[in-house]
């Protein structure tokens, strides 16, 4: 028999594959994260891991798996697998990237909307103390037509990103180590700007780069010192791209008109004092949380465990 683990419950379609493939399936069925000492236990046995990105993986859970032949990451994102220890080892490490982008984009959109129009405060206030009615000043926000995005990480979300704030009106800039070539910057209609720029000229900055060594913090008190104070954070790529402490600071202080923030430094743990904040919009990492996207990561990942078994290169590989 040929064992497949599931750290958590996933969508039906990734067990009617498996099964129907003659897998034996087992997963995790908690409601909250399974415990490392846990995943040690499930792993032993198993041929192959189907893993959250919320889920680490590291040299001691792929030491307890002497089987183990591919490690399907569920989601865009592979910092929480010791990519470098699974290579050692002849384990793959898949992903499951562009099919989830333009569900985060939707979410971004709708969190700057959501921001610029203050629609979350009014409808705290309405179902608090309703409001004394309409008047011309009353309430005031702003449109997003006419203002610049300035995106942080230009892979698939942020191209798409690019794409439907053009469509709003939006002017598009991005930051990333490698700049586009002139084509590619025309062909997608974006501007190029150096990261100190960006921060300072940008309405709205959204970051939907991955986590790296180097853009650790990147989002710190400085940065936001420089950012404009009419402007909007949006973070829905990886928490510890913003150093949240200094993103509190600036907030209380005005520095920055508010800020929306989808993923978190220590998550699921966060900062209360945000939630005392009515210019901050709080989601629970849901960037990706549609039925379509889900589906579309949870047939990924079933099918590279069935490739893989077969002898043939899953998709998506990591760690070549």
């Amino acid at each position: 028999m040929t064992n497949v683990y599931l750290t958590a419950r996933f969508p039906r379609i990734a067990f009617t594959k498996l099964e129907t493939n003659g897998f034996t399936v087992d997963y995790y069925t908690g409601r909250d994260l399974i415990s490392h000492s846990k995943l040690l236990r499930k792993v032993a046995k198993a041929d192959f891991l189907i893993t959250t990105l919320s889920t680490v993986v590291d040299s001691e859970i792929i030491d307890a798996a002497p089987n183990l032949k591919l490690i399907a990451n569920f989601g865009a994102g592979f910092n929480n697998i010791d990519t470098e220890y699974a290579k050692s080892k002849g384990i793959l490490v898949t992903n499951t990237p562009k099919v989830s982008t333009n569900s985060v984009c939707e979410l971004t959109i709708g969190l700057m909307l959501a921001l610029s129009h203050r629609e979350v405060e009014g409808d705290q206030m309405m179902r608090k103390d309703g409001f004394p009615g309409w008047s011309p000043l009353y309430f005031l926000g702003h449109e997003i037509a006419g203002k610049e995005l300035g995106i942080v990480g230009l892979g698939n979300i942020g191209s798409e990103l690019a794409v439907k704030a053009n469509a709003l009106g939006m002017k598009a800039s991005y930051f990333k180590p490698h700049q586009l070539s002139e084509d590619e910057e025309k062909a997608q209609n974006v501007t190029y700007k150096p990261f100190d720029e960006l921060v300072k000229t940008s309405d709205f900055i959204s970051i939907n780069a991955p986590l790296t060594d180097e853009n650790h913090h990147q989002f710190n008190a400085e940065v936001f010192d420089n950012m404009k104070d009419s402007a909007f954070l949006i973070n829905v790529g990886r928490g510890p791209i913003v150093d949240e402490a200094a993103l509190l600071k600036a907030l209380k202080a005005n520095k920055i008109a508010g800020a929306a923030l989808d993923v978190y430094e220590n998550e699921p743990v966060f900062d209360k004092k945000f939630t005392k904040l009515k210019n901050v919009i709080l989601t629970p990492h849901i960037g990706n949380a549609t039925v379509e996207a889900r589906d579309a990561m949870a047939e990924i990942v079933a099918d590279n465990v069935i490739w893989s078994s077969k002898g043939k290169e899953p998709k998506y590989v990591v760690n070549k």
